[in-house]
């Protein structure tokens, strides 16, 4: 037979065509890779070609129109069938590398999967499709699903088209509204949900089987305004869970301000400032617990939301609704305006001593004391003194602003709930009007008995339990606030206990302090 060829030499290679296993495939390193040679470089690469100039794009360009020359462009439908075949296969080549690594997932499927780190979301594969995912949903459903302007009018003139008046009010029967439907049908299926008849069975009708046309679109009206809402609050849902971060929700507010006509003259230095001090009234009111996170079901559904798209109005709000109106350029101002005023150091942070002269500066040293323990501050490197930032501020200005909400109570129960039992018991109450009574003598004002002090918030709140008063009997008794300030700030315990005084003689309200 001869001898085997040796290590490094090459056996003369057989007549025609190298082949491989399959008939008629090219093997490996022959035909297909030279044709793909010869497309991008004009042949195949001999000793010289190094010393070629390289090959231009628009060289290249017109190489690969002539060789797609008579092949008919993919279709839509083809590209996404490409799309999901691709996806399909990094999908199966993931699933088969975590059945290698664990082999029991083979019979065994995964019923936790830890969520990636926010540092990771940007290279890991799931966390973007899942965004491009959620964002196609929502886009489809804004085109698709919601109505806009023009639909709106449509909807008013046939309602105007088809009503009759009766008792000087516009009514339409079943068969005006169902004609309606048919005429909108041609215009999309998006119609359809307001015009069934479980629609037009949800409104009063009068002896005739009517319903009133106003209640009927101002009902559409708010239905479209809020899904608008919640299709707008889901493209910032980072991670598809149905809740928006702090910092989604900032990227919201700070997109939302061009938009809105009241903020147009809000200067963009002040943005930052801005976003934050709309942002905390989200969380301070549904996010008590302090999870960091807000349903987007809790936007919807509060008035929170509401207040802060008044300010889409073209006309100026009036100067008192602007004031009462957190997000207004006004309201935004004042708060900010006072941190500055506070800070007496303008070291950027409110010290303890800096943040009793809020308000009336009358808040006694105790609660501050309290309020500086429980929520979060900073550690002044050069004082070693504890202080609080702006965001921190904002919600001890919502909650002095707010007492008589359960979220308001909930920040203040923190505070004087010294003993951690759950509730308060005659000892904590004089604890802190001890306090209160050391600021009026100091300022020379006639100071009540303790006792009588305490028997009266008891009476007030009228406790469950005798001689113990819980966060829910705040609650329940509806004057929580009030109990509130007569513990914390002496300006408001002397305006309760002279209240029959200032009612009888309203310029002793303007005592100052």
């Amino acid at each position: 037979q001869g001898p085997a060829p040796r290590a490094g030499r090459r056996a003369s290679p057989p007549r025609g065509p190298a082949l491989g296993p399959g008939r008629g495939r090219p093997a490996r390193g022959g035909v297909g890779q030279t044709s793909r040679r010869r497309l991008m470089g004009g042949g195949v690469h001999g000793p010289g070609d190094q010393d070629r100039p390289a090959l231009r794009l628009e060289d290249a360009i017109d190489r690969l129109r002539r060789f797609n020359r008579g092949t008919q462009a993919p279709t839509a439908e083809d590209v996404q069938r490409a799309e999901e075949e691709a996806f399909d296969k990094l999908q199966r080549s993931e699933r088969e590398e975590a059945e290698r690594r664990c082999p029991s997932l083979r019979s065994i499927p995964r019923f936790y999967e830890r969520r990636a780190r926010d540092a990771d979301e940007s290279n890991s594969l799931r966390p973007r499709v899942l965004r491009a995912a959620v964002t196609y949903l929502l886009h489809r459903k804004s085109t698709e699903e919601l109505l806009d302007e023009e639909d709106l009018h449509a909807i008013y003139n046939l309602l105007k088209k088809h009503a009759r008046e009766r008792d000087q009010v516009e009514v339409i029967d079943y068969a005006g509204f169902a004609k309606i439907s048919e005429e909108l049908a041609a215009r999309g299926d998006r119609f359809r949900q307001f015009f069934l008849p479980s629609m037009f069975l949800k409104f009063p009708r009068d002896p005739n089987g009517c319903i009133a046309i106003v209640p009927f679109f101002t009902f559409v009206v708010r239905k479209v305004n809020v899904r608008q809402t919640r299709v707008q609050l889901s493209y910032y849902d980072a991670l598809g869970c149905g809740y928006l971060r702090e910092k989604d929700m900032e990227n919201f507010i700070f997109e939302l301000i061009p938009t809105l006509p009241q903020l147009s003259s809000l200067q963009e230095e002040f943005y930052p400032f801005y976003v934050f001090t709309a942002v905390r009234k989200f969380f301070f009111f549904l996010d008590p617990k302090r999870t960091g996170r807000v349903r987007i079901k809790d936007l919807l559904s509060s008035q929170i939301i509401i207040e802060l798209y008044e300010l889409r109005q073209e006309q100026a709000l009036p100067a008192s609704e602007a004031e009462n109106n957190w997000f207004s350029m006004q309201s935004a101002l004042k708060v900010y305006g006072a941190y500055l005023e506070l800070d007496t150091d303008q070291n950027g942070m409110l010290s303890k001593s800096e943040l009793s002269h809020y308000g009336s500066g009358m808040l006694t040293d105790v609660f501050i004391d309290r309020v500086f323990e429980e929520y979060q501050t900073y550690r002044d490197t050069e004082t070693g003194e504890r202080e609080m930032d702006y965001k921190t501020f904002l919600d001890f200005v919502l909650a002095m602003e707010n007492k008589n909400s359960r979220q308001a109570i909930q920040y203040f129960w923190k505070l004087i709930d010294i003993n951690k039992r759950g509730y308060l018991d005659a000892f904590v109450i004089n604890y802190f009007f001890r306090a209160i009574l050391r600021l009026l003598q100091t300022k020379k004002f006639e100071v009540a008995c303790v006792d009588d002090v305490k028997d009266e918030i008891f009476d007030m709140v009228k406790s469950e339990t005798l001689g113990m008063v819980t966060m829910q009997d705040l609650v329940n008794c509806r004057q929580g606030g009030t109990v509130l300030s007569m513990l914390i700030d002496a300006a408001a315990f002397w305006r309760y206990d002279n209240r029959e005084t200032l009612m009888m003689e309203p310029d002793d309200d303007d005592v100052k302090f």
